[in-house]
């Protein structure tokens, strides 16, 4: 029997490896399936054979090679399809393979993919989730609020597509990138999202998501320069990702105000405030006005940049949300601003602006209403919204954290 703290470790390297090995099946066999299925096999044969000859040097490497042999046997297998015989061929091809694109890259290739104009924008962000984050189905469909057996659909319907659509596994070319980029920003953003507050597994913070998502946004900032929204996004994730090692503590949530600030990272804030004042220069140059990464990073860039929580700007930060609304009229926006406007004006008017909103479901209304009910004396109505957004999410430091804020409450006595 293979202990635990080892079966532990290989799946903890299996995940953090799934996306490279998925995206360079992928780019050599032209198959999503192939390329899944054989990343699974090849976790199936280090379950067997790392337990004896103990865990290799370059892991990601065996896997890449482990998958690779499977998805050639299985093509193989199937010789009565003539397309997938000659792929099978590719081992001992003398031939050239196509050009990459203007990328070298088969994780970033595969996002392009995965973002295809012919896939739905929800398809994109959850194959992408699956193919590169290497999250189940169940996972996503915690993330997107949707039944397992609709995003396992979701997801079999966009690996189709891509396959009947006869979809290269290249970059586009590099007049094609700008056309696609909205959609690969937003992709990464929510992988980078999935990371810093996992929706489900037993990892409250997936810092290989986190991690792999600033990585590849760096590579789009090579392709795209001088493209305010994709400086943004690293700025956004940088200043984010700075505050990783605060954000956890004795298997709690710790929320912003109460963090440990020695503990932030100094250079990937003053990386991340670097770039949010070479956008602030370009639009005050008479650039194009900022878009919603940008304002997401100013944000976190006025959150950053206090050394104590009490010393943070909140009228500017609500100031950089009235923007947002305008470029981004959403519920998830107003409630946001809500919880930046009770710090001005008191926890009864952000209650006032919070209740009017459709969000119904979503763990952190319910963690907002729960905060600003307990601020204003509401303990009875302030523990329900707690047991709410308690049942709404399934991160296991976020629930620590509201069951900690929920228990704190005494009970109210009786009229």
């Amino acid at each position: 029997m293979i202990e635990p703290s080892l079966t532990a470790r290989i799946e903890r390297v299996y995940r953090d490896e799934h996306g490279r090995v998925v995206a360079s099946l992928a780019r050599r066999f032209g198959d999503l399936d192939i390329a899944e299925d054989a990343a699974g096999e090849a976790l199936l044969v280090a379950l067997e054979r790392w337990p004896v000859d103990g865990v290799p040097a370059n892991p990601g490497g065996w896997l890449t090679t482990t998958a690779t042999r499977r998805a050639i046997d299985r093509i193989r297998r199937e010789n009565q399809r003539d397309a997938k015989h000659q792929a099978a061929a590719m081992i001992i091809d003398p031939t050239p393979h196509e050009p990459a694109g203007a990328v070298d890259d088969d994780r970033l290739r595969l996002i392009f993919v995965c973002c295809h104009p012919a896939l739905a924008p929800e398809a994109r962000v959850a194959l992408t989730l699956r193919l590169l984050g290497g999250l189940t189905v169940a996972e996503i469909a915690r993330a997107f609020l949707v039944p397992e057996t609709t995003m396992a659909q979701r997801i079999t319907r966009a690996k189709a597509k891509i396959k009947a659509a006869h979809i290269p596994f290249r970059v586009p070319g590099a007049e094609d990138i700008a056309d696609r980029r909205a959609a690969v920003l937003a992709v990464l953003y929510l992988v980078f999202n999935e990371g810093y507050l996992a929706s489900g597994g037993a990892d409250p913070i997936r810092a290989d998501l986190t991690a792999e998502a600033i990585r590849l946004t760096r590579t789009v900032r090579e392709l795209l320069p001088d493209d305010g929204e994709v400086a943004g996004l690293l700025a956004l994730m940088l200043l984010t990702e700075a505050r990783h090692r605060s954000r956890v503590a004795g298997g709690e949530l710790v929320t912003l105000d109460e963090q440990d600030r020695s503990g932030w990272d100094r250079g990937l804030i003053d990386e991340g405030h670097a770039l949010v004042r070479e956008q602030l220069a370009a639009v005050s140059a008479g650039g194009p006005p900022p878009g919603r990464y940008q304002l997401l990073a100013a944000i976190n860039a006025v959150h950053t940049d206090a050394r104590d929580a009490r010393d943070t700007d909140w009228n500017q930060i609500v100031r950089l949300y009235d923007q947002l609304q305008l470029v981004e009229p959403t519920a998830i926006v107003a409630l946001n601003r809500a919880v930046a406007l009770a710090e001005i004006d008191g926890p009864d008017v952000a209650l006032a602006i919070t209740d009017r909103l459709e969000l119904a479901g979503y763990h952190a209304w319910h963690a907002t209403r729960a905060d600003l009910l307990r601020r204003l004396g509401r303990g009875d109505e302030a523990r329900h919204e707690y047991d709410a957004a308690i049942a709404a999410t399934e991160n296991s430091a976020e629930i620590g954290y509201l069951t900690r804020r929920r228990d704190q409450l005494r009970p109210q006595p009786e009229a």
